[in-house]
């Protein structure tokens, strides 16, 4: 009985978590509309990244979803929205999950490179999502076309993370504790 209710209990949410949810997702929108001048370079990703990461797949997917429904209000909503909340939730679920494993957490390297190679994997994911909208044909010579911007990306996740990396962790364990 007390095991259901602390199933229950996991996800629900603290005036705490409530307030740095709301801090990130407005974060991010920042982040997002603020670099919005350079193609696919922008810190949500890692932002998303170090709290799935730190938090769990619940806020970190939570985070992703607010962020990307608010600039997507500003920016444009269509049919891209879902397969970016696709990519999204995807990138957050295996970073959650490497989150759970101790030598990710050790070696920044490792981190680093998986932040670069997200790039590369939003632009495949959302692609794949894609082909609903443009039939299987175009897969290939939309994703090809794209690859530039995945290098774009990925290379923003880099640079954002080894500025964010530091920072992030630090906050969440001191300000956000579970």
């Amino acid at each position: 009985m007390l095991e259901n209710s602390l199933k229950k209990n996991q996800y629900r949410f603290s005036v705490r978590d409530i307030c740095f949810i709301a801090l990130l997702t407005a974060a991010c929108v920042v982040g997002r509309t603020s670099f919005q001048f350079i193609p696919n370079v922008q810190p949500i990703t890692t932002i998303f990244i170090l709290v799935s990461l730190n938090k769990g797949f619940g806020r970190g997917f939570l985070i992703a979803v607010l962020t990307i429904i608010t600039t997507n209000i500003y920016m444009g909503m269509g049919p891209w929205t879902l397969t970016q909340l696709f990519a999204y939730g995807t990138i957050v679920l295996l970073s959650s999950f490497l989150g759970r494993i101790p030598s990710f957490q050790r070696y920044r390297s490792l981190q680093l490179i998986f932040a670069f190679a997200t790039g590369f994997m939003f632009g495949f994911l959302t692609a794949c999502g894609d082909v609903l909208i443009y039939g299987i044909s175009a897969f290939w010579p939309y994703y090809l076309q794209g690859v530039y911007f995945d290098l774009l990306h990925g290379t923003g996740n880099f640079i954002f993370y080894l500025l964010l990396a530091p920072i992030l962790p630090r906050l969440f364990a001191k300000f956000w504790s579970n």
